[in-house]
């Protein structure tokens, strides 16, 4: 297949890029910078501009770009630009392979695009799946409209694939980075009550769901977590198994709330119990079911 990639230089898109090449496919990146290589070709998804010959003989598109999500306090501004990088990006590739498909009905094409677990707010102990309504806090908001972003392309016959990702364990993710600084140091610990639910994937299983789905017979959203959603006071506590540091200490929710704000409410302690229904049923084959072993492999432990 020949593939576009945008968000290519992010944490998932870096890995993805080299795993398709591998598969045998022809990869572009789409890039807002001046392009280095033959592979690369700009666009500019700020003004929601792009040629429209870079994607006229593609046959998939995966769109990763978009600000990153950070542990910070969010501002008007920070969400602004949250929400705008995911919008502005979405609607850019629907679009124009919505035209490419109405030029030439005749090649199947599809659309791989990237949206969050976050769609389903705080959902308590409760299991959800792809057939769950959306939240109604900022980032279920946000992932609602991201996912609506992909409709052009839906409407012209492109498959589409909302790739609802969780909590992503792997060597270099800012979650892993962040949590292993934490436990090295012996203060990890549950956050808040410890009861809310955290979905997880590992990073090798993020990028092998993305290739499984570019010829899965599959469309509309897929939660891209592992079969086994924990609570934070399991992860930390078997976290804290896996570096060999004590998981006694407690952040209060409070301290999180003054700390990170809007973040720490509805990204730390809030949760969901999701579950990949769809890409299970799909036949889907994971690498790590077992978190213990995908903290392994993200810390260099195996």
């Amino acid at each position: 297949m020949k593939v576009a990639v945008t968000g290519s230089s992010g944490l998932i898109g870096s890995r993805l890029v080299p795993a398709l090449r591998a598969d045998g496919h022809e990869v572009i990146r789409l890039v807002r910078r001046t392009p280095r290589t033959a592979e690369e070709h700009r666009w500019d998804p700020q003004h929601r501009r792009i040629d429209p010959a870079l994607l006229a003989d593609v046959d998939a598109v995966v769109n990763l770009a978009g600000t990153p999500i950070r542990p910070r306090p969010w501002t008007s501004g920070y969400k602004d630009s949250l929400r705008s990088s995911r919008l502005d990006a979405t609607t850019t590739v629907s679009q124009a392979l919505a035209d490419a498909a109405v030029a030439d009905p005749s090649r199947p094409r599809v659309l791989l695009s990237a949206s969050g677990i976050g769609y389903y707010g705080d959902t308590g102990d409760r299991a959800v799946d792809e057939d769950d309504p959306p939240g109604t806090d900022f980032l279920a908001r946000l992932c609602t409209e991201w996912e609506a972003a992909t409709a052009p392309a839906a409407e012209a016959g492109v498959r589409v694939v909302q790739l609802r990702t969780g909590l992503v364990v792997g060597r270099g993710a800012p979650l892993m980075q962040i949590l292993g600084l934490v436990f090295r140091a012996g203060l990890g610990g549950r956050m808040g009550s410890g009861r809310q639910y955290w979905p997880w994937i590992s990073l090798d299983d993020e990028v092998a769901a993305i290739r499984f789905l570019l010829t899965a017979d599959v469309s509309g959203p897929v939660n891209l977590t592992a079969p086994g959603p924990v609570t934070n006071a399991e992860f930390t506590r078997r976290l804290g198994r896996v570096v060999r540091r004590p998981t006694v200490l407690a952040v209060p929710r409070v301290a999180l709330s003054l700390a990170l704000g809007e973040f720490g409410r509805t990204g730390v302690l809030a949760g969901q119990r999701a579950l990949p229904r769809k890409l299970s049923g799909a036949g889907y084959a994971w690498t790590h079911e077992d978190l213990d072993e995908a903290f392994r492999a993200a810390l260099g432990r195996t």
